[in-house]
């Protein structure tokens, strides 16, 4: 039997010391406990809803990509549940903090932001289907784990907004959701050789960079300097 771990596994491994990094964030942190400054969670979530949509295109890219068609029908399932559904619900979460539409039509990307979706986009138009899910997963796998852990520490009483927030991606859906594309990750690493591998690997490792960059645009509050 063999006992080595999964292409995943050996991921998570490789970016552990980040992942800590990241769960240590006090941008983190303050969502966990209640102490986050509400302006800086309104710049997130306006940041967040920019990310949506550019993530929605690189789902549709893996849905042409993808070899098998049960991994087509996944990811345009993922793909209509982004827009359809998920956006909506971000649009009626974020009117909570007073949030309106307009403002998500006149938020632009802050530079990080762009960035990161930039990087994502770039693999998905020249990568491998293997390569796409490589940096796709690191956002859903590491808010699962944020979830997970924000949510066994106790939601904070005293923030039930983001109590709320900590329930979502501490569901057993959005688990069921990082862990299937995890399975998708392997897989596709065991059909790929050696050097695809290898650029999965950086992928994988950038955009889990590029996660911690996210919060902490967002706990700047990071705008274009010009």
């Amino acid at each position: 039997m063999d006992d080595s771990p999964s292409f995943s596994e050996s991921l998570r491994e490789l970016a552990e010391p980040l992942w800590k990094t990241i769960h240590a964030h006090p941008f983190v942190t303050g969502i966990g406990d209640g102490s986050l400054p509400e302006d800086r969670f309104r710049f997130y979530m306006r940041q967040d809803y920019l990310f949506l949509i550019e993530y929605s295109r690189v789902t549709a890219l893996a849905v042409a990509k993808a070899p098998h068609l049960e991994d087509m029908g996944r990811f345009a399932d993922l793909l209509n549940a982004t827009l359809n559904t998920e956006m909506d619900l971000h649009r009626g979460f974020a009117a909570k903090f007073g949030i309106s539409a307009e403002e998500f039509e006149t938020t632009r990307h802050a530079p990080a932001c762009r960035a990161y979706t930039d990087y994502l986009l770039t693999v998905a138009h020249a990568g491998t289907f293997a390569e796409v899910a490589a940096a796709m997963l690191p956002c859903q796998w590491d808010y699962a784990l944020i979830g997970e852990e924000l949510s066994a520490r106790g939601a904070p009483a005293n923030a039930p907004l983001y109590a709320e927030w900590i329930e979502m991606y501490a569901s057993v859906d959005f688990a069921r959701l990082a862990a299937w594309l995890r399975g998708i990750l392997d897989r596709a690493a065991g059909e790929a050789g050696p050097a695809e591998r290898d650029r999965m690997r950086a992928h994988f490792m950038t955009c889990t960079r590029y996660e911690y960059m996210f919060w902490e645009m967002c706990w700047r509050m990071e705008e274009w300097p010009l």
